[in-house]
């Protein structure tokens, strides 16, 4: 069991130092949810990453009714 927990936090340790990479950090002063699901699926992919997994995710939130 222990040695499935240091591999997991490997993988998203991993999957961060891509998004590093990558400048999904950089404080670009507009976040949305597009931006915060590429750095979730960027750090789930770990290191996938290396291996030509570039994942984007887009979002489109509704315009409220009115």
């Amino acid at each position: 069991m222990r040695i499935g927990a240091v591999i997991v936090v490997i993988w998203l340790v991993l999957g961060v130092v891509a998004a590093f990479e990558r400048g999904y950090f950089k404080d670009s002063g507009d976040a949305s949810c597009a931006e915060a699901g590429t750095v979730i699926v960027t750090t789930l992919a770990g290191p996938l990453n290396w291996m030509g997994v570039n994942p984007k995710i887009t979002c489109d939130v509704p315009a409220p009714s009115e």
